[in-house]
């Protein structure tokens, strides 16, 4: 067939004049094709830097707490002629601010969490300052509260992620003796600023969390005796030179012999083991603790909020509580051991001491194992500092891994 009428008309076209889009079209549906595979391997990239054993332990903490506390407070709202579910309302706002700081940290780039150290422990060191201000406010003995606009801060808990990503860029970065005099020097400023408020808990948690991290870096046993050993000479001296606030002192006693005084001092802490003990096995069930409901333990919702899961779920919820905190610090110490570099391995340790030593001590002065110092439970005990802290802390975490895995 010949590709020309007889009136010179074409009717089978050459290869070049074909259009332009169909000669390109096998060429688009390729690189259409290249593209979606590049999403799709992304979107699971993404799913395999999210890291579950971290962020299911944190959510269910946080899920518990947010009941545990709604539960304390209740009573207290009822009886006033609130709202009830004030308290809940607050407690999921606060976890929702945290989830969101957590995964704008998890997907910030290390140079971009880097880059923010410096800012954060700055920032950090000012908050600390303006509480020893007017601004600032008292509670339970401490000025460590700023009131910002009717909402309530504790700069300090902030403070202690800017503390450990400050140390940790530190003793990554400068060598052995030099990095370890600036570490010391970097963790001092915020310790006296604490000391001034003074708030004893928060600066046991900042110490221990300054020594483990000290200890990661390689810091030599005699040296990490040597300031043991002035530690414990500078406690000495502020007990016999009444450095100590009276309240302090008192809580001490407390501690040594609760029975003393159960009806002044030690009231706290003799409530605390009633009500811990009376939920038996199993508990009394949620929102049914006798001691819970008429309010028999002071600060049940905040530093006391292990004594409303003792009762109310018993020794099996309380247990799982803890075991669900131990899962997290176990995370924690995994991702520093996977970490790619000495920045996120300190970091990540780092948390793990801070996260280990808060939970120690809140727990032990609920059973009568440490003084009363007034520290929060991670992720369970009420209030919006700590709870976007501690969630801050599993973003750095997630961070560290994710730049692990990509």
């Amino acid at each position: 067939m010949t590709p020309f009428t007889s009136g010179g008309t074409r009717l089978v076209p050459r290869r070049d004049d074909v259009p332009q889009w169909r000669a390109h079209a096998p060429l688009t549906d390729r690189a259409g094709g290249v593209l979606t595979r590049l999403r799709r391997d992304r979107r699971r990239a993404a799913l395999r830097a999210v890291d579950w054993t971290l962020l299911v332990p944190a959510l269910l903490l946080c899920l518990t707490g947010t009941l545990l506390v709604w539960s304390a407070t209740r009573p207290r709202m009822e009886a006033a002629g609130e709202d009830p579910q004030t308290y809940l309302k607050r407690q999921a706002a606060n976890v929702l601010v945290g989830l969101a700081v957590m995964t704008a940290i998890t997907l910030s780039g290390h140079g971009a969490l880097r880059a923010w150290t410096t800012p954060a422990y700055l920032a950090g060191l000012l908050g600390l300052a303006a509480v020893l201000t007017p601004l600032g406010t008292t509670a339970n003995g401490a000025q460590s509260w700023l009131s910002l606009g009717g909402l309530d801060v504790q700069p300090s808990e902030p403070a202690k992620v800017a503390l450990v990503l400050m140390l940790a860029a530190v003793l990554a970065d400068g060598a052995r003796g030099r990095g370890f005099a600036l570490a010391l020097a970097v963790a001092a400023l915020p310790l006296g600023l604490i000391m001034l408020q003074p708030d004893l808990g928060t600066a046991m948690i900042m110490v221990v969390t300054a020594g483990g991290m000290l200890v990661v870096a390689g810091l030599r046993g005699r040296w990490i005796a040597l300031l043991a050993g002035a530690g414990v000479a500078a406690a000495a001296a502020a007990w016999f030179l009444g450095l100590l606030r009276p309240h302090q002192m008192q809580r001490l006693l407390t501690f040594a012999d609760p029975m003393a005084d159960p009806q002044g001092a030690g009231y706290n802490a003799t409530q605390a083991l009633v009500t811990v003990g009376s939920g038996g096995l199993f508990g009394r069930g949620l929102f049914r603790g006798d001691q819970t409901g008429g309010r028999f333990v002071p600060e049940q919702h905040t530093d006391f909020v292990f004594t409303v899961a003792g009762e109310e779920l018993g020794f099996a919820g309380a247990a799982l509580i803890l075991v669900l905190l131990w899962a997290l610090l176990r995370r924690a110490l995994r991702v520093a051991d996977g970490a790619v570099t000495p920045f996120g391995r300190l970091a990540a340790a780092g948390i793990a001491c801070w996260l280990a030593a808060q939970t120690f001590v809140n727990v032990g002065m609920v059973l009568g194992l440490a003084p009363i110092v007034g520290v929060p439970l991670p992720f369970v005990s009420y209030g919006g500092s700590s709870t976007v802290a501690c969630l801050a802390a599993v973003g750095v975490l997630m961070s560290v891994r994710r730049q692990a895995v990509l």
